[in-house]
C-alpha cells in the first residue's frame, strides 16, 4: 500500500463513482415534478403536458395500459405508476399473450411485446449525457441535485482504502472516521493513541508531528472543525487562522506577519486564545501587525496605531498611535472614547417585549443540530449567538431562512431537515442580507445598485442641451452604445493581459477614464456632466439632488447608514463587505414595506468600528420599530446587549453543540451559568450599570 491510495485527489484512492467527490449529482424527483398538485397534462412534469405531444402520447398509452385516469393531479396518482412514470418500467406482455392454439403463428396478436416505457428521470439522464448544447444543460441542471454516494457513503475514497483501520478497540478507525472527528476530538485521538510493537516506535515521529498541527488549530480557536470540511464553507478568519496555524507549526522567526482582522466569527471564549496565539508568534522574535476593530484584541496590543479621524475622504490620517492606555486618553481618538466609556453603545432603557404573535421552527436536525425547537418572537430584534460552531448558521440560514424563500417566494434551495414551522402567515417577505459583493464587475456601483443611477439619468435627459440633441436617459448609460466611450466599452479602464502575469488594467486613452464620449460630457446639470455626478460622494450629491425626492431619500437612507463618504459611480469590487451590506441595508430602507418582512443578517458587524456598529444598530432597531423582524446571527456583545431576545446555542462547537442553552432577553442570558455567551455578557451589562450609577 502507497499513501496515494487514502488520497481522494489520487486517481488511485479515490472512490470511482463520484471521482473523490463524496456526492454525485442526480435528477431530483421533486424539482422534476414541479407541480404535484396538477395533472400531467396540465404540466405536473415540465416537457411531459399535453403541449408536447410525443412524450405526452407515450405516458397517455403507458397510462391506459394500467387503467390510471390522468386527469387526476399526480398526488392523487396510485404510488406504484407514479414510481413507474418516473423511474420506467420493464416490457410487458398483454394478459394472455403467449398461450393458446396459435402461439408463435406469424402476425399473431398473442406474439405482441408491449414496449417498455423508458421513464423520465433515465430519459432526463440520456439527454444530460449525450447534449451538447449549453443552452439544454442549463435547463437540465437546475432539475439536478446532490446526494451522498451510493458506493463510498461519502467517504471519497475506493472500497480497499476504506477497511484500512488505525488503532485497536475503541479507537479502531480508517481514516475517513478520523477525518470527520472535530479538531478537538481528533487532538485527543492522536495523543492517546496506542499501537503495538515496531509500529509504535515507527508511528511515533508522524504521531508527535499530526498532533503538534491539531494543537495548533486548536490553538486558534479552530477546535469544531472537521479535517475533511471543505474549504469554500470556511468563513474568511477560519481560513485566516488556519494559515495562521500552519506559521505557528514552522517555528520561524524575524517574520513580519499582517492579518486582516482574525477574530471573523470567533465567540469571545475563543478570542483571548487567539490572541494568546499571537503574542506567541511575537515572542519567537516575530513582527505581528493586526488590522483590527476588536476591543479586547486593541486592548492586548503593544502598540495602537488610530487611523481616522473618519472614513473615506474624511479619513486618511494618523489620529493617534502608542500604547492602549495613551490612545484612550487622547481627546481626539474616537477609537480612545470608545475604549475609555467617553461613548458607548448604551443599553435601551425599554426592550420590545414578545407579543402574541410567534414563528416556531420544530424539530431542526440539520449537520449538528439536536432536533432544536425554535421560537422567535414577531416583530422584535432577535439575536442568535453561541460559540463558533454551535449550529447558528445552519439553524438560521440553512433551515429558517430556506424554508421561509421557499414558502414566500417559491424558492428551489432544499432548508436543511427539519419537521414543522408554524407562523408563517406573520410574514410577506424574507430578505437575507449578507456581505457578499454587490455586484462582480467593476461596473457594478451603489449608484446602480441603490436605484440612484436611473432617475439620475433621466434628469440629465430632462436638460435643454440633451433634448435639442434628442438624447433620451439611455444615452447617459455607460452600459449600452450611444453615450459611452467605445474604445473602453464603457468600462474607464482597459484590460491588457499579461499572459504569464496577472492582468493589469490602464486608464483609456479615449476618454482618460470618464466612461463616456465627448458629446455625452457636454450635457451638463447644475454644472456637473455625467461623469462628474458619480464621482461625488454621497454627502456632495445630497447637495445637488436635495430637491429630487425621489432622489434625497435614497442618499438619505445611504446616510443613515454612515455610508456618506462613498462615492456614488465607486467600483462595487472595491467596496468592503460591511458597506456592501450596509448598501443593501439602505436599499431596503428606502423601499416602502408593509411592516411584515423577515430580515435575517449574518454577522453584520464584520469588519465595522464601534461608531459604524451604533450607526447599524439605529438602522436595525429601525427596521423593527416599523413592525418588522429582524434576526441577526452575531458574537459582537454590543449587538447582542441592544437585542430584544436572545438564542444562544451551544454549549460548544461541532458535535458537542447544536442545542439551545439559554433564550430569552439578555438579561436571562447573563443569568444563565451554562451559557459562556451569558458568562461575557453579564460583565458587559454589569459595566454598562456602574456608569450608569456613576453618573
Amino acid at each position: 500500500m502507497e499513501p496515494r491510495l487514502f488520497s481522494f485527489n489520487s486517481p488511485y484512492g479515490a472512490c470511482g463513482t463520484c471521482a473523490g467527490l463524496g456526492k454525485v449529482e442526480f435528477f431530483d424527483p421533486e424539482r422534476v415534478v414541479a407541480h404535484a398538485e396538477l395533472t400531467l397534462g396540465g404540466g405536473a412534469i415540465a416537457g411531459w403536458d399535453a403541449r408536447n405531444r410525443q412524450s405526452h402520447a407515450r405516458l397517455l398509452a403507458f397510462a391506459q395500459r394500467h387503467g390510471v385516469d390522468l386527469e387526476q393531479p399526480w398526488e392523487r396518482l396510485p404510488e406504484t405508476f407514479r414510481r413507474q412514470v418516473l423511474y420506467g418500467s420493464d416490457a410487458v406482455q398483454p394478459p394472455g399473450a403467449g398461450s393458446g392454439p396459435d402461439h408463435g403463428a406469424a402476425g399473431s396478436n398473442e406474439n405482441m411485446v408491449l414496449a417498455p416505457f423508458p421513464g423520465v428521470l433515465p430519459t432526463l439522464e440520456r439527454r444530460w449525457r449525450e447534449t451538447d448544447s449549453p443552452a439544454v444543460r442549463d435547463v437540465l441542471a437546475r432539475l439536478r441535485a446532490l446526494r451522498i454516494c451510493p458506493d463510498c457513503g461519502g467517504a471519497r475514497l475506493r472500497r480497499e482504502a476504506r477497511f484500512v483501520f488505525l488503532g485497536h478497540g475503541e479507537q479502531r478507525r480508517p481514516i475517513f472516521e478520523i477525518e470527520a472527528l472535530p479538531l478537538a476530538r481528533a487532538r485527543g485521538l492522536m495523543e492517546t493513541l496506542v499501537l503495538d510493537g515496531a509500529r509504535r516506535e515507527i508511528s511515533r515521529p508522524i504521531i508527535a508531528e499530526i498532533a503538534a498541527r491539531l494543537r495548533f488549530l486548536n490553538d486558534v480557536g479552530l477546535g469544531y472543525l472537521a479535517l475533511d470540511r471543505a474549504t469554500d464553507t470556511l468563513s474568511g478568519g477560519e481560513a485566516q487562522r488556519i494559515r495562521l496555524a500552519s506559521q505557528i507549526g514552522s517555528g520561524l522567526t524575524g517574520v513580519l506577519y499582517v492579518l486582516d482582522e482574525p477574530s471573523i466569527g470567533l465567540h469571545q471564549r475563543d478570542n483571548q486564545r487567539l490572541i494568546e496565539t499571537l503574542k506567541r508568534l511575537r515572542d519567537l522574535g516575530n513582527t505581528v501587525l493586526v488590522v483590527e476593530h476588536d476591543e479586547e484584541m486593541i486592548r492586548s496590543a503593544d502598540h495602537v496605531v488610530d487611523m481616522g479621524p473618519g472614513a473615506g475622504e474624511h479619513g486618511g490620517a494618523v489620529v493617534a498611535q502608542g500604547t492602549p492606555r495613551e490612545v484612550i486618553a487622547d481627546e481626539d481618538s474616537l477609537t480612545g472614547a470608545y475604549l475609555s466609556g467617553r461613548r458607548q453603545i448604551a443599553v435601551p432603557h425599554a426592550r420590545v417585549p414578545a407579543g402574541m404573535q410567534w414563528l416556531r421552527l420544530r424539530g431542526a436536525s440539520g449537520n449538528n443540530l439536536r432536533a432544536v425547537d425554535l421560537d422567535l418572537p414577531v416583530g422584535c430584534l432577535v439575536c442568535v449567538t453561541g460559540v463558533s460552531g454551535s449550529g447558528k448558521s445552519t439553524l438560521v440560514n440553512d433551515t429558517l431562512a430556506l424554508a421561509l424563500a421557499r414558502y414566500l417566494h417559491g424558492a428551489r434551495a432544499e432548508p436543511a431537515p427539519y419537521a414543522a414551522i408554524e407562523g408563517l402567515e406573520n410574514f410577506d417577505k424574507i430578505v437575507s442580507i449578507d456581505q457578499a459583493p454587490i455586484g462582480r464587475t467593476p461596473r457594478s456601483n451603489p449608484a446602480t445598485y441603490s436605484g440612484l443611477f436611473a432617475p439620475i439619468r433621466e434628469l440629465f435627459a430632462s436638460t435643454v442641451t440633451a433634448r435639442e440633441r434628442g438624447y433620451g436617459a439611455g444615452r447617459f448609460s455607460f452600459n449600452v452604445a450611444g453615450g459611452r466611450c467605445e474604445q473602453c466599452q464603457g468600462d474607464g479602464m482597459i484590460k491588457v493581459e499579461m499572459h504569464f502575469l496577472p492582468d493589469i488594467y490602464v486608464t483609456c486613452e479615449s476618454c482618460s477614464g470618464r466612461r463616456y464620449n465627448r458629446e455625452t460630457l457636454e450635457v451638463l446639470y447644475k454644472g456637473r456632466n455625467i461623469s462628474e455626478v458619480l464621482d461625488l460622494s454621497v454627502e456632495q450629491a445630497r447637495e445637488i439632488f436635495g430637491a429630487v425626492p425621489v432622489l434625497e431619500r435614497k442618499l438619505r437612507t445611504l446616510t443613515d447608514v454612515g455610508l456618506g463618504y462613498v462615492r456614488l459611480g465607486q467600483s462595487a469590487t472595491t467596496l468592503s463587505g460591511g458597506e456592501a451590506q450596509r448598501i443593501k441595508l439602505s436599499h431596503e430602507l428606502s423601499k416602502r414595506d408593509t411592516g411584515r418582512t423577515l430580515y435575517v443578517l449574518d454577522e453584520p458587524t464584520t469588519g465595522l468600528h464601534f461608531h459604524d456598529i451604533a450607526l447599524l444598530l439605529k438602522v436595525l432597531h429601525r427596521l423593527r420599530d416599523a413592525g418588522n423582524t429582524v434576526v441577526v446571527i452575531e458574537h459582537n456583545l454590543d449587538v447582542i446587549k441592544t437585542a430584544d431576545w436572545v438564542v444562544d446555542l451551544g454549549p460548544e462547537g461541532g458535535q458537542d453543540g447544536g442545542r439551545i442553552v439559554a433564550i430569552g432577553t439578555p438579561e436571562d442570558i447573563a443569568s444563565e451559568p451554562g451559557s459562556h455567551t451569558g458568562h461575557y455578557l453579564r460583565e458587559v451589562l454589569a459595566r454598562q450599570e456602574a456608569a450608569l450609577a456613576g453618573l
